[in-house]
């Protein structure tokens, strides 16, 4: 079979294009140089040995043997050999970039939104065949394409006689026509769209025009066109925000399970809803507490947590006495109002290893399990063996595992091998990730065959002693800890003890870590926020030796060195801006009455009125130990004011280079910011708003560009990103590079010179959203701040008068339509705010429905819904007022 490859790109002296052709793994399988007479037209002649039923492909641009850029490859060139008579293909591709509706061929609305059966491509018998191709994303669900013209071989421009087209990619139209029909050189054509009852539509603009070209007995001629174009409003889609432990069904335990995920997702369809968020579902289980109950700080990236197994989708208990005990407890755990999560662990781990010694064996035999192992045992075997360790040892300190300090890959035969010892050992954990997999993946497909998007959450970061690191060190920098600089969830910025990542390294791979991560998660769900975006152009790292997150900076980043310092007129006086700067006056005004005690037993005196931390306080984590046990208000004042002394430098040495250094953030704070002379603060600022907002910003662009381009593109998921906080110019360039969806926030505008974001604002491509998991609820937000609210009520409702305190049923209506109405694709409130609009459903104590706060580092996570879901599906009054709300969007 011969195929004859013919493309345009303008090209630059040195430049090639090249095809390549994609296994079926989505790997390049061959790729071939092209020959061009002009730099503009490019061609490339194949012969196939074997006659395959179709290839896939996409071009590449390169200098050298250098990749310089490629297609856009989420969906890829498709050629299909079903002309019977053909011997040769003549092809002409169209370069695709990635397009501006991008987000039309996620699975988010190929396979739940517009979902539609994809059917086979009929054989052709035709002599001569020319063959149209053509993409389509705007058709709605029960709509196809066909192609209507000129010439009688398309039916002469009526609509019941025009030729029917085959989806044969997603959103992609194929229509393999008679040539020997036409008699005419060139010909018009349009393609319109008919949906299942008939209805016509047409796409607009000029008529399109063809040259039919000379085509040989034997050969299929492939035409790749523009997109077709239909007048058709953006779809404007509405959701709800609801981590899956806080769902609660009539027959649950204690927790929200993968079975109540579909009780919920009826819910969101009952409303015509047609998205459902949740928070990450991967597997924490650290210490066996409640302080695993954090759910960003996974053990496993690829791990589900076993508290979501649903156990009414197990076979029962054959020993009646302990099904009755269990039963028992179900009851008792299900009817508390917060979720216990030692308790609800500890039971569903026993009825999880009660199940699996009654079904176990039958189970690692049958042949599901057994491809469950074989697809996922590059990342199972370690979980599954790092779990076990967990537990035998009694903790997750892996480098006091003798002998198993770190994972061992020819651990893995004996592993997989069920006559094996070690076998026996890990199986349990097997077992429970198989159930939880078929669960999660039940939902899903649940999910969208109501035609409700799922939408999970992929945390920036993993736990430091968790399967992740222990079993893949060389992606992780254990020297460091992530976190953010401050803002308005932490003065003090948030550190979360994750280990920062080794981007050189896995840049180098090909970022294959982050691709098996999204396209593990891509099983379960159609949509995905990245949790902190900001994180791929830059982490706020902080030292090991840090409790808060002041002492960071942002890695990578270009430090400053002295001379450009000392450019903005400042005289760096390195030892007096790098080392805390402890006066006599800054221990008066810190400690109060507690001053001589301080500077007697954590001080050392070095000259005039000027002071040091002693050795034994002199950084934030011993510190914390020294105060360990210690809760008296006395004694956490000091602790905190030990805490502010030690982060009060003006600048912070460069982690790789100490001849290198960063403005401190947030130093205007600073007790040394105020001990300078007005002009040097002033140079100080000039300093300061330069490098935060300025100096980065094409460097951290570039780092983005090597990171985010192959994750966005590895899955077919709708791409979100939480994009809040200190937010540089260069996410927006990337984010709208690349059609990633911005979170909009109207109580934290990204445009700092306005207090509440204008609604009316927010691109297309965007979330918005109330409140997030971090952050009050729209009802605990109103009584926050009465000036504020004051102010949002005149300048945001048009109200006159006084804000009405608590926040009225009515009114927490009223800001939800304007949520609603506003041009954002997606607008996904969190449960509560729904709920607040309902007076007699909704929690009385609306502190109640808080769900994390950031700037506590040891919140306990346990919000559940004070209603059964089953009761909330029967609630017509309330939910037909959503239906009311939704149908404004």
């Amino acid at each position: 079979m011969k195929i004859h490859f013919f493309i345009k790109y303008d090209t630059e002296f040195g430049q090639d294009l090249r095809l390549n052709i994609l296994a079926d793994n989505e790997s390049v399988s061959t790729s071939y140089g092209m020959n061009t007479a002009d730099g503009k037209t490019w061609q490339c002649d194949i012969e196939l040995d074997k006659h395959p039923v179709l290839i896939n492909y996409f071009y590449s641009l390169d200098n050298s043997g250098r990749e310089l850029r490629h297609e856009w490859q989420t969906i890829s060139h498709r050629l299909e050999f079903n002309a019977t008579s053909a011997k040769e293909y003549t092809v002409y591709n169209r370069w695709t970039d990635i397009p501006c509706d991008s987000y039309l061929y996620s699975s988010a609305f190929t396979d739940c939104v517009n979902r539609r059966h994809h059917e086979d491509i009929p054989a052709t018998k035709y002599k001569k065949v020319l063959r149209l191709i053509v993409r389509a994303p705007q058709l709605r669900k029960g709509e196809r394409l066909y192609v209507t013209g000129k010439s009688n071989s398309l039916g002469c421009w009526h609509a019941n006689r025009a030729l029917k087209m085959y989806e044969h990619n997603y959103n992609e139209w194929i229509v393999d026509i008679d040539a020997e029909t036409f008699k005419e050189k060139e010909t018009e054509l349009k393609f319109i769209a008919v949906n299942d009852k008939g209805a016509v539509l047409w796409e607009t603009g000029y008529n399109r025009e063809i040259q039919i070209p000379d085509i040989n007995d034997g050969e299929v001629c492939v035409y790749e066109m523009d997109q077709a174009f239909f007048e058709i409003c953006n779809t404007k889609l509405a959701g709800t925000l609801v981590p899956i432990f806080s769902l609660r069904s009539k027959d649950s335990f204690g927790v929200g399970d993968f079975g109540d995920l579909k009780l919920m997702i009826d819910w969101v369809a009952e409303t015509e809803q047609k998205v459902l968020q949740v928070l990450p579902i991967n597997d924490t289980t650290s210490t066996h507490t409640w302080t695993d109950s954090y759910p960003y700080s996974c053990i496993s990236i690829f791990a589900l947590h076993p508290q979501y197994a649903d156990l009414r989708q197990l076979p029962k208990v054959k020993d009646k006495k302990k099904a009755t005990e269990m039963e028992t407890l179900r009851k008792e755990l299900n009817a508390l109002s917060r979720i216990d999560y030692e308790r609800v662990n500890n039971a569903k781990t026993e009825y999880l290893r009660i199940i699996f010694n009654q079904e176990g064996e039958k189970i690692l035999k049958s042949s599901d399990f057994k491809n469950f192992l074989k697809d996922n045992e590059h990342w199972l075997v370690p979980y599954a063996q790092y779990c076990h360790l967990r537990d035998t040892f009694g903790n997750t300190d892996f480098s006091s595992w003798k002998g198993h300090e770190r994972w061992h890959e020819q651990d893995r035969g004996i592993l997989l091998n069920p006559k094996s010892k070690e076998f026996d050992d890990v199986s349990f954990y097997y077992y429970v990730q198989f159930v939880l997999d078929s669960q999660m993946r039940s939902a899903h497909e649940y999910a969208m065959a109501r035609g409700v998007i799922l939408k999970g959450d992929i945390p920036i970061g993993v736990n430091r002693n968790g399967c992740d690191v222990w079993h893949e060190p060389q992606y992780f920098n254990l020297n460091s800890q992530a976190g953010a600089p401050p803002d308005d969830f932490s003065i003090n910025g948030q550190n979360w003890g994750f280990p920062t990542y080794n981007w050189q390294r896995m840049i180098e791979d090909g970022c294959k870590w982050w691709i098996r991560r999204f396209q593990n998660i891509s099983k379960y769900f159609d949509a995905y926020r990245i949790d902190h975006v900001l994180g791929f152009f830059r982490i706020w790292a902080i030292p090991t030796t840090c409790v808060h997150g002041l002492l960071g900076q942002f890695a990578p980043s270009l430090a400053m060195t002295r001379e450009e310092i000392e450019g903005y007129g400042l005289h760096f006086q390195e030892h007096l801006f790098t080392t805390p700067f402890i006066a006599r006056w800054v221990v008066n005004r810190v400690f109060g009455p507690h001053a001589d005690e301080v500077t007697e037993k954590y001080l050392s005196h070095e000259h005039d009125d000027i002071f040091s931390l002693k050795p034994e306080y002199d950084t934030e984590r011993k510190i914390e130990a020294a105060f360990k046990g210690k809760d008296s208000a006395d004694d956490i004042w000091i602790r905190d004011g030990l805490y502010a002394l030690a982060a009060d430098v003006l600048f912070v040495r460069d982690n790789n280079d100490r001849n290198k250094f960063h403005p401190r953030i947030t130093a205007q704070l600073n007790f040394m910011y105020e001990a300078l002379m007005d002009s040097d603060k002033e140079k100080f600022n000039r300093l300061y708003n330069d490098y935060y907002y300025r100096r980065n910003n094409n460097f951290w662009y570039s780092e983005a560009m090597k990171k985010l381009p192959v994750l966005v593109q590895a899955t077919r998921m709708l791409v979100c990103a939480e994009d809040l906080g200190m937010v540089p110019d260069c996410v927006a360039w990337v984010m709208n590079e690349l059609r990633i969806l911005s979170l909009e926030l109207q109580q934290m505008p990204k445009d700092p010179c306005v207090r509440f974001g204008e609604l009316w604002k927010n691109p297309y491509r965007s979330v918005c959203t109330l409140s997030t998991h971090d952050m009050p609820t729209l009802r605990q937000w109103w009584d926050e701040d009465y000036d504020r609210t004051q102010d949002y009520y005149h300048s945001q409702l048009y109200r006159s008068g006084g804000a009405p305190h608590p926040l009225p049923g009515w009114l927490a209506k009223e800001i939800i339509v304007n949520q609603l109405k506003c041009p954002s694709m997606l607008c996904i409130l969190s449960l509560q705010d729904w709920f607040a609009i309902d007076e007699k459903l909704r929690l009385a104590d609306a502190d109640a429905e808080r769900i994390n706060i950031p700037a506590n580092p040891r919140h306990y996570w346990r919000y559940r819904m004070h209603v059964n879901i089953e009761e909330l599906i029967a609630n017509k009054e309330y939910n037909d007022n959503i239906k009311d709300l939704i149908k404004i969007r």
